[in-house]
């Protein structure tokens, strides 16, 4: 395990509206607020998104299991913002549930709102870590 230390900076209320995508708007909002590195929750309901449901399987590096969602979801998540090349990258796990199923995974691409989401937003302060392609595991994620 690697590991830095840094310290809770600016806390961000945020709230995504019907219609609006998720992952847009946190990466709008990471770079108007020059948010480098960040740990967030959410709670609300998305509609039309895609999300990766785990690997078809066990190898590496992986081939994702893809899932669309086109009708309302009820969402519970949690993720990062960390720089990749310079820019914000947006990672949330999330469980998605719908009239007593849950779905559980990666939302990538696009994740539209459905009526809100609402979102708060933890900033760390320090430059701690990035987000980088791993060669070896065939994958991106946090650097240290």
């Amino acid at each position: 395990m690697k590991y830095q230390t840094g310290s809770i900076g600016r806390v961000f209320l945020a709230r995504v509206d019907h219609g609006e995508d998720l992952l847009v708007e946190l990466t709008r909002l990471a770079r108007s607020e020059d948010i480098r590195q960040a740990f967030f929750m959410l709670i609300g309901a998305i509609r039309d998104a895609r999300i990766v449901t785990g690997p078809k399987e066990d190898t590496v590096p992986p081939d994702p299991i893809w899932s669309t969602i086109t009708d309302a979801h009820e969402i519970l998540g949690t993720g990062n913002i960390l720089q990749k090349d310079g820019e914000p990258s947006i990672h949330i796990h999330a469980a998605l549930g719908r009239e007593g199923e849950t779905l559980t995974g990666c939302l990538r691409d696009s994740v539209g709102a459905y009526l809100t989401i609402e979102v708060f937003i933890l900033e760390i302060t320090g430059d701690l870590a990035e987000r980088a392609y791993d060669d070896t595991l065939g994958i991106t994620r946090m650097a240290l």
